[in-house]
């Protein structure tokens, strides 16, 4: 098991730890909205080879999911959608953000103010670049979705800065309720 996998399993459980009996409002809406298992809601790890890994992304979802690259602003597929529905990690299907927490934040990627469930989003401290940032990461497949910065809207005052190649959408249309 990676050094990742030790810090997420550390993150997850002592999300669990600390939200102890009570929640707050945002969060209760949030996990109120619409969600859906999307090829399973279960946090079982998903662990592959660079090579299977490779097969089945592009070149540039490759890049971002398993290297920690990033997509240029305002070229993504997904960074201007205005539909309603729900993001999944493109690496695993992971219901991960829904279209109820999307803001245009102006920065050129979609922006959320909070996931689906707080345990779907791992973070990890990002050091790179000659700054300290917060990577998210998909809880299940370890894929880099982007970063989360403490500027956004109420209610959380968060904003996930998530790459379009990290997403798939699934239309409200098609959404299991």
């Amino acid at each position: 098991m990676s050094w990742r996998s030790y810090f997420l399993i550390f993150i997850l459980l002592g999300s669990f730890a600390c939200t102890g009996g009570s929640q707050n409002t945002a969060q209760q809406s949030t996990e109120n909205q619409m969600y859906v298992p999307v090829k399973g809601d279960d946090l079982t790890k998903v662990e592959k080879s660079d090579e299977e890994w490779k097969a089945e992304l592009s070149n540039q979802e490759y890049n971002i999911l398993r290297q920690a690259g990033t997509e240029y602003a305002f070229s993504g597929d997904l960074w201007n959608n205005k539909q309603e529905g729900l993001y999944t990690c493109r690496g695993c299907g992971l219901p991960l953000f829904d279209s109820a927490t999307k803001f245009k934040s102006g920065t050129g990627w979609p922006s959320f103010y909070q996931p689906v469930k707080k345990a779907y989003v791992g973070e990890i401290v990002d050091r790179s670049h000659g700054m300290v940032r917060t990577e998210v990461v998909c809880a299940r497949c370890e894929g880099h979705l982007g970063h989360v910065f403490p500027d956004g809207p109420q209610p959380t005052g968060l904003r996930y800065c998530i790459n379009s190649a990290s997403l798939d959408f699934i239309p409200k249309s098609e959404v299991k309720e």
